[in-house]
């Protein structure tokens, strides 16, 4: 009799078993396009079958398996930080790049060009008043596409902080959300085996590291611990740590919840290149126009000054004038200089044209760092369309290496209809056999207790 009850016992905690691993099954296919989701397995173990021993048998429901891999999940987050990053700079030095375009006629290049074929023109009759206007008209053009120039990238700056600041706001969102999910790790011990808080845990974190790179701790009770930048607590257990942008000087700081300078220790994603772009990047291309902008009004202003101008008489009046070197470029502007004031003769020969050729033989002199004004533009002009290209190539690189990553992690923890299917009719069919046990068994316990009436 005792036999008979041991036998369904084991029968009836089968099927609890199966059910256990059809819910297992059915909770994978629900969440075969849960974003971040991984399959889980329901493991089973095998009691030890000794009757001498006492020893009943059966089969027990171990933990839930899940296959994710976490060495995946950090590949697949190491190429979403570089793909970030990519991105970014594709993105923004696309913008700067129109700015500083060598074919346009209207241009840089083509005002530098203009404006000394001004001159050549007024060499040619150097008491020509249309031709004198001409060279102030032509000034006037050069000096707008240069403020252009220099506007328009100082404005991307400026988009470049604010997008910053979003940035580190995002990131403290992100922040706030892995905290909640740790709190409820810290405060049910089964909540490590929560498929759905593992899928927001893993989603969260790789939405994260789209914005900036760091390192992460897991504590034993299955918190997830975030060091931005490798070394700076952003969440510790159920704790964040804001972040945020210092964008009001010239220099983009980012500071941790205690105010200090933490931004030598980002280097990937958005916030990386966002941080490098305002902090290096650009002020580089415009310290190049701001050298060009300064070389050019001073070395016209100073041939000017080796003249003599319609009426004979040494020039007062720059043509050119700007505030500082450090923003020739945005506020190079054309002085009040009146026709008749440009010297265009030479000053051992008034009413010539002598000065007039040598103001036009400057397009051709070696007048900023060894280079033409031409050239030198022509120079920076090539640098950001090659930071452009290698921005493009980065980019499509990171997301292929992203869409391989993102393959091999799908390979080994996304579900497969077709393996649940098959683990589905597996477990309903031992489910059922276990089903025909019990019935069975009843039926021979029930047979027993009528012959022992």
């Amino acid at each position: 009799m005792g036999s008979l009850f041991t036998a369904l016992f084991n029968s009836a905690s089968a099927m609890q078993v199966f059910t256990r691993a059809l819910n297992a099954i059915e909770n994978n296919v629900t969440n075969a396009n849960t974003p971040g989701y991984a399959k889980q397995d329901q493991s089973l173990t095998a009691r030890p079958f000794d009757p001498a021993a006492g020893l009943s048998g059966g089969v027990v429901a171990g933990p839930l398996i899940s296959a994710r891999s976490e060495f995946l999940e950090q590949a697949v987050r190491s190429q979403t930080e570089l793909l970030g990053s990519a991105e970014q700079k594709a993105t923004d030095l696309g913008q700067v790049e129109p700015f500083f375009d060598l074919t346009s006629n209207s241009g840089v290049a083509g005002a530098i060009n203009r404006f000394f074929d001004s001159f050549s023109q007024l060499s040619v009759n150097p008491n020509d008043a249309v031709s004198r206007q001409a060279v102030l008209n032509q000034a006037r053009q050069l000096v707008q596409s240069i403020n252009n120039s220099a506007t328009g990238v100082i404005q991307i700056a400026t988009n470049i902080a604010s997008q910053t600041a979003a940035v580190a706001r995002n990131i403290n969102q992100i922040a706030t959300q892995i905290a909640g999910i740790n709190l409820r790790f810290e405060s049910n011990s089964e909540a490590s085996q929560d498929a759905g808080l593992d899928a927001q845990v893993h989603t969260a974190l790789e939405n994260l590291s789209e914005l900036t790179d760091y390192t992460i701790l897991r504590s034993k009770d299955g918190a997830f611990n975030v060091y931005i930048g490798g070394q700076t607590p952003l969440v510790i257990g159920s704790g964040h740590f804001d972040i945020s942008a210092d964008t009001s000087s010239s220099q983009t700081a980012i500071l941790d919840s205690q105010s200090s300078d933490i931004t030598p220790q980002i280097s990937r994603g958005r916030l990386g290149a966002l941080i490098q772009e305002r902090n290096t990047t650009i002020p580089g291309y415009l310290s190049d126009l701001n050298t060009l902008a300064q070389s050019l009004a001073d070395t016209v202003n100073t041939q000017l000054f080796q003249g003599l101008d319609q009426n004979g008489l040494t020039p007062v009046v720059n043509l050119f004038s700007y505030d500082q070197a450090s923003d020739a470029a945005s506020t190079l502007a054309v002085t009040g200089l009146t026709p008749d004031q440009i010297a265009a003769a030479a000053a051992n020969a008034p009413g010539g044209n002598g000065n007039a050729i040598a103001l036009a033989q400057l397009a051709s002199a070696p007048a900023v760092n060894g280079a033409t004004f031409t050239k030198f533009y022509g120079n920076l002009g090539s640098r950001l369309g090659n930071d452009v290209a290698a921005a493009q190539q980065n980019q499509t690189q990171a997301q292929d290496q992203l869409t391989q990553a993102r393959t091999q992690r799908a390979s080994q923890s996304s579900v497969s209809l077709n393996e649940e299917a098959t683990k589905l009719l597996q477990f309903q069919q031992s489910y059922q056999a276990a089903a025909k046990m019990v019935t069975t068994l009843q039926s021979l316990t029930q047979v027993v207790i009528d012959m022992l009436r």
